[in-house]
Parts: structure tokens; C-alpha cells; sequence
């Protein structure tokens, strides 16, 4: 019996290893995600080793809603895995996906969540190679959870991550903050601006790779998910115990995500993104390194926001706007759940 794209629903026979889970993966997964590796049918992959260091990520998704503007959690596991690996400094090579679906959630919704990990993994050059799905009952899963592995290789030798951070480094930004929270929260709420909000999420391991080869030096890459960028600087403070100075008037955000952070009562430095990344840089760089960023088009927006210093070691603080000094501190708990 064929699978109904139109009414049907996942069942618990999906997930139970017989005939159902095997006609779920001939017509949907293996058809979506066809190529020679994972066409072997065996529960594991067999990889050519890499010529240089191997990495791994792994990420898990359980967006709500899960089809939101700008994407859906299809994209979104791909993106959070492959962006993981590569601010390593590393190719992304293949991933690997795992389904936990809920009973009755709806196979068109399945369908077209897979063919956008499709997508996203075609336009990124990476194959995904190796997967599971399992079957939880009604009410237990919130429709789709979906946890990816990313394997790659490294670019180079070069040793990158917060023990490379040294004061006097400056701090590069990517692009305008909370596009991807916001965009998710309005939906949430069901609310409109003049303005559509869109999701940023990408692959941005093409934008990195212009960066490496413009500077090997990058001390430290780091993208701010769950918490924003707050959280990502308070984190880098607190391990190197070095303290980061930021200037409000050089951080971008789209005045759309402003005006819904002064709706919600929140500040774009907590909001989720997914599809921007923090630069750590040697001060006689940055100038070269910020014009290659705004080069490319994942980089267009590109700001110099901060530096580091020897000074306040580990705390982060803002010179506003006004010309105060305000400290931006850890956030006591998440004030957008289920984002990414």
C-alpha cells in the first residue's frame, strides 16, 4: 500500500522496524536524500578518510513552530550542524540525521521537511549519509525533533578557538542581529509588521573559507545561538578570564527585529540567530578581514563591534549610545524557548 502524501499520518508502525519503517524510508528519506553511501542501506557509513584533521558536530532541533519564515526545521538542522563544524575552520563533508517523529504527525509536513534538509545540504555540497528515525507516541514529541552530525575536515594547521583570544583583539560581526528569533516569536504570536521578518538562517562555511584564506590568524569563530551574542561573549569572557568592550553604535540590527524587541521587552543582544558569526582578530587585521567579510554575500553587513581587553577581566560591557558604560551580564534564563 502506497503512503497517502496527502491525509496520512506517522504511525507507530513507522518507527517499529518492519514493513511500515521500511516503506517510510523507500519513499521518503531515500528518495530525498539519495546518493551512493547511504543507498548501501547499512546502519552505518563508510567514508573516505580525509587528508587533514577530522571534525565532528552534532546539534539537535526542536524549533517551535516548525516551518517559520525564512525556513523550517529541515533547513535549521542542517545549518545548526554544518555551522558548528566549520567555524572550525573545516570543510563540511557529509551528515548524518535523526528522526524522532510523533504518532499522527502529518507525512506531508515529513515529507516537505525532508525535501528542505534536501536542499540544504545539496546547496551546502555536503551528502547526508547515514541516519534513524524512531516513533514516540501522540503528545510526546511535539511533531519532529531532529538531531544532525556533521563531518568534515580542517582547512588548514591553524589553531583556532577561545585559548587563541589575546587582548587587543577586535571583534567582528557577520550581519544584523535577531533576525531568527524574532522571526520565530512573531509567528508565535501571531503578530504583523511593515516590515516582514525573515530567519536568517544558512550554511555560512562559504563565507568562512573567504575569511581563512584572507587571514589564517582568525584567533576564534564563534555563532551566537540560543542567548544571542550576549551569551556567546559572556561565555568567551568567563573561560579566558579577559574582559570584552562593545559599542552599541557600531552593532547592526534591522529596525523590523528592533521594533519587535522593543514590543517584546528584549534586547537584540540575547536573540537567537542562525545564520551569523562572531570573529576573533588580531588588531592589524581586522581592516583586511572586515573588507573581505563585506565581499561576500553572507557578509554584506559585516561591523567591527568590540575588542578585547586586560581590563574587567571576565565581564562584557557596552558603551551606549549616550556615551555610558552598562554591562551586559548573563541572562537568568532563556527568553525565547524552543528556538532553534
Amino acid at each position: 500500500m502506497s503512503l497517502d502524501w496527502t491525509h496520512g499520518k506517522v504511525e507507530m508502525a513507522h518507527g517499529g522496524g518492519g514493513r511500515a519503517m521500511t516503506q517510510l524510508i523507500d519513499a521518503l528519506f531515500l528518495p530525498a536524500f539519495d546518493n551512493a553511501v547511504l543507498s548501501a542501506r547499512n546502519d552505518q557509513a563508510v567514508l573516505p578518510a580525509p587528508c587533514q584533521k577530522l571534525v565532528v558536530a552534532t546539534d539537535s532541533h526542536v524549533i517551535s513552530p516548525l516551518f517559520f519564515p525564512g525556513g523550517d526545521i529541515g533547513s535549521l538542522a542542517v545549518h545548526g550542524s554544518l555551522n558548528d563544524l566549520a567555524l572550525a575552520g573545516a570543510r563540511p563533508r557529509y551528515l548524518t540525521a535523526a528522526f524522532i517523529l510523533e504518532e499522527g504527525f502529518p507525512l506531508a509536513d515529513l515529507k516537505r521537511i525532508a525535501a528542505s534538509m534536501a536542499r540544504a545540504a545539496q546547496e551546502a555540497g555536503v551528502s547526508i549519509v547515514t541516519g534513524d528515525t524512531k516513533v514516540v507516541e501522540r503528545g510526546k514529541a511535539d511533531g519532529v525533533f531532529i538531531t544532525t552530525t556533521c563531518v568534515g575536515e580542517m582547512l588548514d594547521d591553524q589553531s583556532r578557538g577561545v585559548t587563541q583570544i589575546r587582548p587587543g583583539d577586535q571583534i567582528l560581526l557577520s550581519g544584523t542581529l535577531g533576525d531568527h528569533g524574532m522571526a520565530v516569536m512573531s509567528l508565535r504570536e501571531g503578530l504583523q509588521f511593515d516590515s516582514d521578518l525573515m530567519s536568517d538562517t544558512q550554511s555560512l562555511h562559504g563565507l568562512i573559507e573567504a575569511m581563512i584564506v584572507a587571514v589564517p590568524d582568525i584567533h576564534c569563530m564563534r555563532d551566537p545561538t540560543r542567548g544571542g551574542v550576549a551569551a556567546v561573549l559572556n561565555e568567551i569572557a568567563s573561560q579566558t578570564q579577559l574582559g570584552i568592550r562593545l559599542e552599541e553604535k557600531a552593532i547592526p540590527v534591522n529596525p523590523a527585529v528592533q521594533g519587535a524587541c522593543d514590543l517584546f521587552g528584549l534586547d537584540p543582544l540575547f536573540v537567537a540567530n542562525e545564520g551569523k558569526l562572531l570573529a576573533f582578530c588580531p588588531p592589524e587585521q581586522t581592516a583586511y578581514l572586515l573588507a573581505t567579510m563585506r565581499s561576500h554575500p553572507q557578509g554584506e553587513q559585516a561591523a567591527l563591534i568590540g575588542e578585547v581587553s586586560a581590563d574587567y577581566p571576565g565581564q562584557v560591557s557596552m558603551r551606549t549610545t549616550l556615551g555610558g558604560l552598562r554591562r551586559v551580564d548573563w541572562l537568568s534564563g532563556d527568553p525565547l524557548p524552543r528556538i532553534c
